[in-house]
């Protein structure tokens, strides 16, 4: 596969971060660029980041000494880089802005953000799930008047539990879904030690992430008509979200009614043969088995079960029979890797080998 220089934008942020941990010894992406506010601009990373460092691992060696960029200067930025990842923490319409500035200086973006999720053009994909939504990107270049330049994003991280175990019982006609989640305070951009209100205690609210949960799996499952993605008009969706005092990993409690009801057999083997253009693809950092179950009924856990296929894969369990739905169960997935910058570097692969940064 052919190299591409990269850049992340909002590099200093704890997605951001993550970025550079990810990107550190990819095969086929090479970081050479970093930027975020201007208040790191002109400074070393090591000086940006300073003490906020939130990773386990120490910050590579190879972006310590790097000079943090103005994100705000597309034009210099661009001309450094193949394509930009952004993790910028903004008011929305700035992102929007500053994402199609970028676009158009024929720089495409591959966004954690969601400030484009909903703009008709522009592919979020989960590459298991929905690859095909990237043939968008004609429609999007000709809308925005680029040759190379385009937006796309990754969907919501807490999506990233539930929907890949939803996604292969599509076949028997899913009527409705009701889930919980339980989510990790890094989907905050918090620590412990930033977040001690969390500590002894669960928030039963974060602002706009029903809505996205009940609204985004429709557009993963929606189609391409003309020059806009058309979200999908089943199943129904109810959300009720949680923040727990858990570091890393979001976990959904799942129920399901179908209109033609599969056996537990049924279910389990529609799992275990799962796979999508990520896996077909060989994509470097796919998960070889994209969803695993666990027969424990105490599994799966986040402190166990998150890093699983370097935190890439899903863990699901306690499938089980429900008096008022058909079936329920519970599913976990590592939210800043999956669900955040791994979710975003699996895509960037998926355009790569597609030919989308050509």
């Amino acid at each position: 596969m052919k190299q591409y220089n990269v850049g992340v934008i909002g590099a200093t942020g704890m997605v951001g971060q993550r970025f550079t941990t990810l990107l550190e010894s990819h095969p086929w992406f090479n970081l050479v660029a970093l930027a975020a506010s201007t208040r790191s601009a002109g400074k070393t990373y090591e000086e940006a980041v300073g003490s906020r460092w939130l990773m386990k691992t120490p910050m590579p060696e190879s972006v310590k000494k790097m000079v943090v960029l103005d994100a705000a200067n597309v034009e210099e930025v661009a001309a450094k880089v193949d394509f930009v990842f952004c993790a910028v923490n903004m008011k929305k319409d700035e992102i929007k802005a500053l994402e199609e500035a970028y676009a158009k200086a024929e720089c495409p973006v591959v966004s954690n953000n969601s400030a484009h999720r909903f703009t008709p053009d522009v592919p979020m994909v989960v590459p298991e799930i929905n690859a095909d939504h990237i043939d968008i990107i004609p429609a999007q270049r000709k809308r925005l008047g680029t040759k190379r330049g385009f937006v796309a994003v990754k969907s919501n991280c807490s999506l990233q539990s539930y929907v890949p175990a939803l996604h292969p019982l599509r076949k028997y006609g899913i009527s409705d879904v009701l889930v919980c989640t339980y989510q990790a305070i890094s989907g905050a951009g918090k620590t412990f030690e930033t977040f001690p209100d969390i500590l002894d205690n669960v928030i039963p609210y974060i602002g706009g992430e029903e809505e996205k949960s009940e609204q985004e799996p429709l557009k993963l499952w929606g189609h391409i008509e003309g020059d806009k993605i058309v979200s999908a008009e089943s199943p129904r969706f109810t959300a009720q979200c949680l923040r727990v005092p858990v570091s890393d990993g979001h976990m959904g409690a799942v129920f399901v009614r179908f209109e033609n009801k599969p056996s537990k057999e049924e279910i389990l083997q529609a799992w275990k043969e799962f796979h999508g253009p990520a896996q077909d693809l060989e994509l470097p950092s796919a998960p070889k088995q994209f969803l695993h179950y666990f027969e424990e009924n105490d599994r799966p856990q986040p402190k166990l079960d998150r890093m699983l296929e370097n935190g890439m894969a899903v863990s699901i369990g306690r499938l089980r029979e429900d008096n008022q739905y058909d079936y329920k169960f519970v599913c976990l997935s590592h939210n800043t890797l999956r669900g955040a910058a791994g979710g975003a570097v699996l895509l960037a692969e998926l355009l790569a080998a597609k030919g989308y940064f050509d």
